[in-house]
């Protein structure tokens, strides 16, 4: 399935309410000059601040809301990344390891300043898209401050932050806040079903639930066949908690090599969102919804085989070693083992 960037989307999925607030914003003649996008991961932050960007540079008129025309001169300049009142700020991966910084780059705000100093070329608005914002260390945070402290006229700022609250509280007191709650699972489902190839439209309830309401996600889960990971390791606990080590060797083997890092990493997120999801369910004394039909008899016995302060012990202590292993560049296969060997010592301690 093909992953169409934010700014070449045309479709959007609900949200109606931000959208409202921001078309009405536009129109009522006295914009803010930053906003800040907040919500989970992939719930459409970046697909809304570009919808909103095509609808203030291709003026009044033409589609309700702040939709334009994908066959609009405004949107495919947008789209092919070359308006000339458009700046757009994202970490990009790294040109020899493939993997994207941590940080995003304060070279790349001081870049703003600059390009708001310009007349806008079609006489309208410039426009700054920040995406990641989240992500920006003290000194990107200050230079993106100074910006915001004395912000130029016809312009607007558009932060996109997964956790606005990880931010500067001076930046966040000079935007206007517009959040975005994570999308129903239906609705996540209803996206899929018409952008899977026929052969999975299927999956589109599974990937659903997955997903935790945002299509951002479920699409890149689609893409990396997420439900035959997580078929293996349901397969490989349902053993527990007496555990087959030659199939958990063999898994690890599978993954260990550097170029199946992306299976790795999914491998790892699936664990963490199973091991979350469980011990928020125990902790209200219930068991997750499953997403396979044969997830239910295992996550019932092994809440039987474990209480809740066992399973969260096993939870932290399986974050510490992924997030240790990736900073340190340990050996995968040592840490997947290690999961395991967590994971039995909670069901038979």
């Amino acid at each position: 399935m093909d992953i169409i960037s934010p700014w070449q989307r045309p479709n959007f999925v609900g949200h109606e309410t931000a959208e409202s607030a921001l078309a009405a914003a536009a129109n009522g003649g006295r914009l803010a000059h930053a906003w800040l996008i907040g919500g989970p991961s992939g719930v459409g932050k970046a697909t809304l601040a570009y919808r909103f960007a095509r609808s203030l540079l291709a003026g009044p008129g033409g589609e309700p809301g702040l939709a334009v025309p994908p066959d609009h001169p405004v949107f495919r300049r947008v789209a092919a990344g070359g308006h000339a009142d458009v700046l757009s700020i994202r970490r990009t991966p790294d040109p020899k390891s493939g993997r994207v910084p941590k940080d995003l780059p304060v070279d790349a705000i001081r870049k703003i300043g600059p390009f708001l100093g310009l007349t806008a070329a079609e006489g309208g608005w410039r426009i700054v898209i920040v995406e990641d914002a989240h992500t920006l260390n003290r000194s990107g945070a200050n230079a993106l401050l100074k910006i915001l402290e004395e912000p130029p006229n016809h312009a607007v700022i558009l932060l996109i932050a997964d956790n606005p609250g990880a931010m500067l509280p001076t930046i966040r007191s000079r935007c206007r806040l517009l959040m975005l709650d994570p999308l129903p699972e239906q609705t996540v489902a209803a996206f899929l079903s018409n952008e899977l190839p026929d052969d999975k439209v299927g999956e589109a309830a599974l990937l659903a639930k997955l997903a935790d309401g945002s299509i951002g996600r479920a699409m890149a889960l689609a893409n990396a066949e997420a439900l035959k990971s997580y078929r293996a390791l349901l397969t490989l606990m349902a053993e527990l908690p007496n555990l087959n080590w030659q199939a958990v060797y063999r898994f690890g083997d599978g993954l260990a090599p550097a170029a199946n890092e992306p299976a790795y990493r999914l491998t790892t997120e699936l664990m963490m969102w199973w091991l979350g999801r469980f011990v928020r369910a125990q902790a209200r004394g219930a068991l997750p919804e499953p997403v396979l039909e044969e997830e239910a008899t295992l996550t019932q016995r092994l809440a039987s085989l474990a209480g809740l302060d066992r399973w969260l012990a096993v939870w932290e202590k399986t974050g510490r070693l992924f997030a240790r292993t990736e900073a340190a560049n340990l050996d995968r296969k040592q840490t997947l083992v290690q999961t395991f060997l967590a994971l039995e010592a909670a069901v038979r301690a």
